[in-house]
């Protein structure tokens, strides 16, 4: 099955809550090499200002990963996930991620193109705490691989 161009401007849910560990926060803070005390310890954390430790930016792909999910397992995309290649990723944060934010992520289809056998999609994810302020915009393109 082809890729869907009728994907272009497609909002997908927002996913399920997402609740901000702080042993994930630290957890990814040393899986990234994130050496920063506010990342880590929550008193260091306290003390700049925070409720608690604060997670790297690149975080944000944890709760990002739920919303790109949607578009992934959705038959009616045509993407063959077998077929996908990660192409780019960036963020804009509004604020840190913090231990102990609900999070939620509504996923936009802002792009659809075919570059010969190969079909690239960019999405983006607006990713918003439960007062539904903005948090961070994660953007992920990926890339479909055509036949070989």
């Amino acid at each position: 099955m082809p890729l869907n161009p009728e994907l272009q401007g497609r909002v997908f849910p927002p996913t399920e809550p997402y609740l901000v560990g702080r042993e994930k926060v630290r957890e990814f803070a040393r899986a990234v090499f994130a050496t920063n005390p506010i990342n880590l310890d929550p008193e260091a954390a306290r003390a700049a200002g925070y409720d608690d430790v604060v997670a790297p930016p690149t975080f944000a792909v944890v709760v990002q990963e739920h919303a790109i999910a949607q578009l992934l397992a959705d038959p009616a995309s045509g993407i063959d996930f077998s077929r996908v290649v990660h192409g780019d990723q960036r963020f804009i944060s509004t604020r840190p991620i913090v231990a102990g934010d609900l999070l939620t992520a509504t996923l936009t289809v802002s792009s659809v193109k075919t570059l010969g056998p190969h079909s690239i999609v960019t999405a983006q994810s607006a990713i918003a705490d439960e007062s539904g302020s903005p948090v961070v915009t994660a953007i992920s393109t990926i890339v479909i691989r055509g036949e070989d």
